[in-house]
């Protein structure tokens, strides 16, 4: 008997490629209903309808489909236990082997405030969680998929010999189970939030005041269990909300995410924000930028005429760095930035969208993960910064402000000079994205040292400076913290460096800004701290 898969996805993100793989390279009959099944049969594929399959219509407007033994029979079948496979036999139901549902948008309907009680409420998916937990439950023998950033591993699986094995089913099952939970969650936050107290028939009415009475980090589903955490011997798992920030990401190729794979990518994308991103949006790109990161701190970040152009000078700012890197662009990657792409070996690329040509020349690199992140997903993401203590979140804002030259002060005799002051502001736009202390030294639009995580300023200063070299002459140089003493300074100037930018406010500023006119360096005061931990 041919396997069985049942689809039926509010999310028809892949579902075509899916159901392709799983009927013309597997042998899977497809059973589904609804726009599901029209999306299918507009695809060419052969469906047979859930209405058919059990003999019961669609009833009551469709709230009843899938509730039906022979669905749910199929799913919940131990595959040899005798009175479980004589059941089906007088029964007649043939058993299903992978559910792929994901549920309606109950979410997306209520993040509206104005969204009516009626309206939210018809979008609680019945039948679909009751798939989703049958075939959860019964993972030993069945494969459920909830998200279309599973359907690649599933394919991966089917294709090797042996296909989906016990490990992956009760991966995905605890994914399932997650989803389902989130969702419920979701929608209980969403009822107490319009209740009204005083009302004890309050179920029935609108209140004025709509949202989630808990905080939304409860609602958080599961996005998918990771191979392991920052070390081999650390569990980990990638709690997501559909759409919003990396949940919204599209991944067009390569290995599965691993953790630290996503916190780079996250140092990475809020570097090169700060050059805008993509086309729409709340902060469109301003001008093409790169950013290379390795353990969440950029080592090489540039802008240029165009993408292609501000990524070869990011890697060219340190190739040696760069190497196992991450990517971030804050435009379209084309062919030339493909090309690129492919000169050394990266781990991860993000942009707002790759072209044809470029999709074509990074096949080659099949290993190589490439992450498509609209502006939209950003900034359905919100500005909450949340990290975990013991026992705890701290939660707050993100450190994202614009960048605003005009509240800066010249501390120093010479002023910078108009070149200087471009250099500035492009330096202090990188160093608050070094981890604390942090020490940045850059020019024409480049960096070209980067220091990070010391535990004093100026040994930080030493690593960015050694690592420029002879570039560091005529360069600029920024600091996340104020200088406590001038030995900073004096350092910087003793390798050419001819401005330098800073919070101010220590005691001895006094002492820097003293050096810096016995030097002849500019010094700029922006009065905004940046430390990052």
């Amino acid at each position: 008997m041919a396997p069985t898969a049942l689809l039926s996805v509010s999310d028809k993100r892949g579902l075509v490629p899916l159901a392709e793989a799983l009927h013309r390279r597997h042998g899977f009959q497809l059973l589904s209903s609804g726009g599901t099944a029209t999306a299918l049969e507009q695809a060419g594929l052969p469906v047979t309808r859930v209405a058919d399959h059990t003999g019961a219509p669609e009833i009551l407007g469709g709230r009843v489909k899938t509730l039906h033994p022979r669905i749910h029979g199929g799913i919940l079948a131990r595959r040899g236990d005798p009175a479980h496979e004589a059941d089906l036999a007088a029964q007649q139901i043939a058993p299903i082997d992978v559910v792929v549902v994901n549920l309606y948008p109950f979410r997306e309907t209520v993040a509206d405030p104005a969204v009516s009680w009626d309206t939210a409420i018809e979008n609680i998916d019945i039948g679909g969680p009751t798939m989703v937990r049958s075939a959860a439950k019964n993972h030993a023998h069945v494969a459920v998929l909830t998200s279309p950033e599973q359907y690649d591993r599933v394919v991966v699986a089917l294709d090797r010999p042996g296909g989906i094995d016990a490990g992956l089913r009760r991966r995905l099952a605890l994914e399932a189970f997650a989803h389902t939970a989130a969702y419920d969650t979701a929608i209980s936050n969403w009822m107490k939030g319009r209740m009204n107290p005083a009302d004890s028939d309050a179920g029935q009415q609108d209140s004025e005041e709509g949202g989630a009475a808990l905080p939304w980090l409860e609602a958080v589903p599961l996005r998918q269990t990771l191979r392991y955490g920052e070390n081999p011997h650390q569990q980990a798992a990638w709690y997501s909300a559909p759409r919003r920030g990396w949940g919204g990401a599209l991944q067009l190729q390569g290995k599965e995410l691993s953790t630290n794979n996503l916190l780079d990518l996250e140092a990475a994308l809020a570097t090169v924000r700060e050059f805008g991103y993509g086309t729409e949006g709340s902060h469109p790109a301003e001008q093409p930028a790169a950013v290379v990161v390795k353990h969440t701190n950029p080592c090489g970040v540039a802008v240029a005429d165009g993408v292609a152009g501000a990524l070869t000078r990011a890697l060219d700012a340190d190739r040696v760095s760069a190497f196992g890197g991450i990517v971030a662009l804050n435009g379209s990657v084309d062919a030339a930035a493909a090309r690129e792409l492919t000169s050394l070996f990266l781990e991860c690329v993000v942009a707002p969208g790759f072209s044809p040509e470029a999709r074509e020349i990074l096949a080659g690199k099949g290993n190589l993960r490439l992450l498509e992140l609209a502006p939209a997903a950003i900034d359905a993401a919100g500005r909450d910064h949340v990290r975990s203590i013991l026992g705890g979140v701290l939660v707050q804002d993100l450190d994202d402000q614009p960048i605003d030259p005009a509240g800066w002060t010249v501390a120093t005799q010479r002023p910078p000079t108009a070149q200087e002051q471009v250099d500035l502001r492009f330096v202090w736009q990188l160093v608050r994205h070094v981890r604390s202390n942090a020490i940045v030294v850059a020019r024409d639009g480049q960096s070209l040292g980067v220091g990070a995580g010391q535990m004093n300023r100026v040994g930080s200063a030493r690593l960015a400076l050694e690592a420029a070299g002879e570039q560091a002459r005529g360069a600029v140089l920024a600091s996340d913290g104020f200088f406590p003493f001038d030995d900073t300074v004096r350092l910087a100037a003793s390798h050419g460096i001819t401005a330098v930018i800073h919070p101010g406010g220590s005691l001895r500023d006094a002492e820097s800004i003293k050096a810096c006119d016995e030097l002849g360096l500019a010094m700029l005061l922006t009065g905004r701290r940046h430390f990052l931990h």
